[in-house]
Order: C-alpha cells, then structure tokens, then sequence
C-alpha cells in the first residue's frame, strides 16, 4: 500500500465536538415555536446528519413537509449566531494534529457544512496546525457521500487518493472515502447512534480516540 501523506478529517463528530451549540440552537429554535426542548442525549447522535436531520427530529416532521426548509432556514441563521460558545476540538486532536505535522504528514477538512458556518468555525477553533485545505458543503458541486469534495481536497493538498485517509464519524463519510479510493476510519467517539453499527460500513478500521490514527498509520501506513 502507497505510503500515507494525507489524513482527511470531517468536522462535526471527528475534528470538533460541535454537537453542543448545534443542540443549542436546536432547543432555541423549538422554544422560539413554544415547543419543549429535547435533552441533548436525545439530539447527539443525529448532529452529523446536518440541519435538515435536526429539524425533523424537534419537530417530528416528514420529509416532505412544507414546514421543513423553513425551520431549517431560521436553525441555521440560530446556529450561526452561537457558533462557538461550547464548541471544542475532541481530547486528543491536537496531539494528532502535532504528530501528523512531526510526520510530515499533510491533514485537512472535509464537510458537508456551508462554508459560511465552516470557515468562521475553524477560525474558531485556534488550530495549533493549519490544514493544507477545507472543503465545505457547497464547495463542489456535490457533498459527501459523492466523491467529488474528497477527491478536490485530495487535489488541494497535493495528494492523490490513494495516499490519503479519510476519517468520519458517519456512513457516508466512509462511501465517500471508498468511492474516492481512499483508505477510510470510523470515529467511534463521534455521533453515531446505538441503532448504527459502524462495523458494517465497510471502513478501514474503527477508532475510539484521535491518537489510534497514529497507531493506524504505524501499522498500515
């Protein structure tokens, strides 16, 4: 196997636990409609589905229901406006991050949130080591579980696919690490609900903790 010079991360649930203001902004939203606020165990697991997943869950909404883009719409000018309150990388990235750059080891990010909330959040977020890209939701023109945002932040970095490794915390993150020909882990301490079971997704190898990348990449890489 190609030596590995790129590691790939999506944001929410791997890189940043950013499930506590996305639930947040969720609860304000629901009071805002004099609903009941949900408890955040309840909201976790759905934060890496996005907005839309969200929204559906606080309201109990169809997905076709004409109320749903809506809602959507205010959560997210909600969510942008608590951006960053809780928000914080998961124990142990920035050791990663530290080792990746000792390694001489490429990392970037690639998520299927607008830019306009990913760009101010990774500012945010006061990296010790600066990616070699961001890739948002609507930087190409399809998201993740396409290809397409994996293979041009595999471009922007300077790689090609097969020296890359792509770590998320949901099943389409490994589709589309597959589908790109990149080698692919499952972050185990993200947003993965009990009725997932990431063992099935066809992955690489599972971690529990941001270091095993390390202990991945010792034996594979």
């Amino acid at each position: 196997m190609p030596r590995i010079n790129t590691v790939l991360l999506d944001l929410d649930g791997t890189l940043a636990d950013t499930a506590p203001d996305m639930a947040h902004a969720l609860n304000l939203l629901l009071r805002e409609r004099n609903h009941d606020p949900l408890l955040f165990d309840l909201i976790r697991p759905h934060v890496s589905h996005g907005a839309l997943a969200l929204v559906r869950l606080g309201f109990a909404l169809a997905p076709d229901s004409e109320n749903l883009e809506p809602l959507r719409q205010r959560y997210l000018e909600i969510y942008a406006d608590n951006l960053c309150r809780e928000t914080h990388l998961f124990p142990g990235i920035s050791q990663l991050l530290d080792s990746l750059s000792g390694r001489g080891i490429r990392w970037g990010v690639v998520t299927n949130k607008p830019a306009y909330l990913t760009e101010p959040l990774v500012d945010q977020l006061a990296l010790r080591q600066q990616p070699a890209c961001i890739i948002s939701g609507d930087t190409t023109n399809n998201r993740k579980p396409h290809p397409e945002p994996l293979l041009h932040a595999c471009a922007q970095a300077g790689s090609v696919a097969e020296r890359c490794l792509f770590v998320g915390d949901a099943e389409r993150d490994i589709q589309a690490g597959t589908q790109a020909g990149m080698k692919t882990l499952v972050a185990l301490f993200g947003y993965i609900s009990h009725e997932e079971n990431p063992q099935l997704w066809g992955a690489d190898g599972v971690i529990h903790a941001p270091m095993e990348i390390c202990d991945w990449l010792d034996a594979h890489g």
